[in-house]
């Protein structure tokens, strides 16, 4: 009995090392993908564009979250510092805590100081791999500087450079990021990378079909 335990055992720990490694793929690709492409903000290159990605809005729908603050926040600090012109806004339009990307271009023109004419929104950036396959698609972005928080950044560049933008990733300021927060936003996207790869593999279309919309190249020749 003892004996079989220990075969179990050794054949065991080779399948769970096997099954360990071919879950973690998704995720060892968005991570080697951003290689190189992932900068602080006091060091990031210059791009016509910087696309701020969305997350949860207040529960009244009408600010930021604290998250997609810092997100605005560190896009504004581009834009102000010359590494940027124009801010793709880009988020669920119908969300079920409010209109992210209006309330991110509100909070860019409103409190930051942003001037309108450099913010366009697109409302139907559901997901991330939706914000980026639209960003090249319909707003014909070719190069530009992707913001969100250090754990969704690596899947984000990824995605956007896999779709034909030439993205860097800039990190976003997460005031009352704790340990423990982090954490768990790391398996989360550490789980989504499967989904990302997954979306990659098989070259989905974005959930909503747009015409071509030139609202981003309009804004760089004001």
């Amino acid at each position: 009995m003892k004996r079989r335990r220990r075969r179990l055992l050794r054949l065991a720990v080779p399948v769970f090392v096997a099954l360990l490694l071919t879950v973690s793929l998704p995720w060892l690709w968005t991570t080697v993908g951003a290689r190189g492409h992932v900068h602080p903000a006091a060091q990031a290159p210059t791009a016509d564009v910087v696309i701020v990605l969305g997350t949860a809005v207040t529960e009244d729908g009408r600010l930021p979250g604290v998250r997609l603050a810092g997100r605005l926040e560190t896009a504004a600090e581009l834009v102000r510092s010359g590494k940027a012109r124009v801010v793709l806004v880009s988020g669920d339009g119908a969300g079920q805590s409010g209109d992210e990307p209006a309330i991110m271009a509100a909070h860019l023109t409103e409190q930051l100081g942003v001037e309108p004419q450099r913010v366009v929104a697109d409302p139907n950036g559901l997901d991330t791999y939706d914000s980026c396959l639209r960003a090249r698609q319909v707003y014909g972005i070719e190069r530009a500087l992707v913001v969100t928080q250090s754990y969704h950044l690596s899947r984000a560049v990824t995605l956007c450079r896999h779709v034909g933008i030439d993205a860097d990733g800039v990190t976003a300021r997460c005031s009352g990021c704790g340990t423990g927060l982090l954490v768990r936003k790391a398996a989360r996207d550490y789980l989504a990378s499967g989904k990302a790869a997954w979306d990659a593999v098989r070259d989905r279309p974005p959930a909503v079909t747009s015409p071509a919309d030139p609202a981003v190249s309009d804004a760089l020749t004001r």
